[in-house]
């Protein structure tokens, strides 16, 4: 059955009069006649009885009506809904955030107040490929990320300094840098080894030459900072992808030795057809994290992203 010869079959079936069928399609009668009798043919059954000048439907050319009509809606339908998929999709950006989620998600509700329209979709997904923006961190001048750059793909790397998070204790209150050496005797508090945050500093704590005792891990951020606040142990802390501390609970000290820090990739692919959005955001992103760096002031970014 093709498609023409089911609208054909329809317009006959709600008139019921072959001629201005015809009309209507502007079509000649012969060649709508035709159609219908090829139709039946292939159903083997009848659809039409002569009744006068006019055609009436038999049992089966009404039943094949009730059940095609709602398919042919389905079928009218499909084009607006395609192209109600493609508009959506061209303001639908896909983010993979696999570091700084907490300011990755500021950073979107501060674009969302000026851009309402724009909808983002996050993932977290180290193996997927499927994205617009990815949102990394690597130990700091890592190579494959300073050759990522190409012509379908841009790249932002902004360094980001590791702090030491210890107990507002009175051993380390009037502290303000440590070594990592004279750590090695305290208990840890961790991200777990999945995390690429936890790498960074297991490789830091091995250039340092020390063993931690981890006495506490999870994968989440949160757990991390309230296992810290609690006074269970010390851990570290990315300077701003994380929030602030409440001082009054925890102390920030600068590792001097190892030097600590990450850089944070974030990388644009261009995979759309249309990628104004996904370009905006982009460079709105990038400047988020030069203002969290020291790099920019808010009030440029924003006036920029208006």
């Amino acid at each position: 059955m093709e498609l023409m010869q089911l609208n054909y079959f329809m317009e006959v079936a709600t008139s019921q009069h072959v001629t201005k069928s015809a009309e209507r399609l502007h079509i000649a009668q012969p060649a709508l006649t035709q159609a219908i009798h090829r139709l039946e043919a292939e159903l083997g059954v009848p659809l039409f009885v002569h009744k006068g000048r006019n055609i009436r439907l038999t049992a089966y050319g009404a039943y094949f009506l009730k059940m095609l009509r709602p398919i042919l809606q389905e079928l009218n339908f499909l084009p607006l809904e395609l192209k109600a998929m493609a508009k959506l999709e061209d303001s639908t950006i896909h983010l993979n955030v696999l570091a700084a989620s907490a300011l990755v998600t500021q950073a979107v509700i501060e674009y969302k107040k000026t851009h309402p329209n724009l909808h983002i979709q996050f993932t977290q997904n180290e193996e997927s490929d499927v994205y617009d923006i990815c949102i990394t961190t690597v130990f700091p001048g890592k190579e494959n990320f300073q050759k990522e750059k190409t012509s379908s793909v841009e790249l932002f790397i902004c360094q980001e300094k590791i702090f030491l998070a210890v107990p507002n204790l009175p051993r380390f209150e009037k502290k303000s840098e440590i070594s990592l050496k004279d750590m090695e005797k305290e208990k840890f508090i961790a991200l777990s080894g999945s995390r690429q945050l936890r790498s960074i500093c297991d490789t830091y704590c091995k250039n340092a030459g020390i063993q931690r005792e981890i006495v506490f891990e999870s994968d989440s951020p949160s757990s991390v900072m309230n296992a810290i606040s609690a006074r269970m142990g010390v851990g570290f802390w990315p300077a701003f992808s994380w929030k602030r501390p409440d001082p009054r609970s925890i102390l920030l000290l600068e590792v001097q030795k190892p030097v600590c820090s990450r850089d944070i990739a974030i990388t644009y692919t261009r995979t759309k057809k249309d990628d104004i959005h996904v370009r905006l955001f982009y460079e709105f992103l990038c400047g988020y994290f030069k203002v969290y760096s020291g790099k920019q002031d808010f009030q440029s970014l924003m006036s920029k992203s208006n």
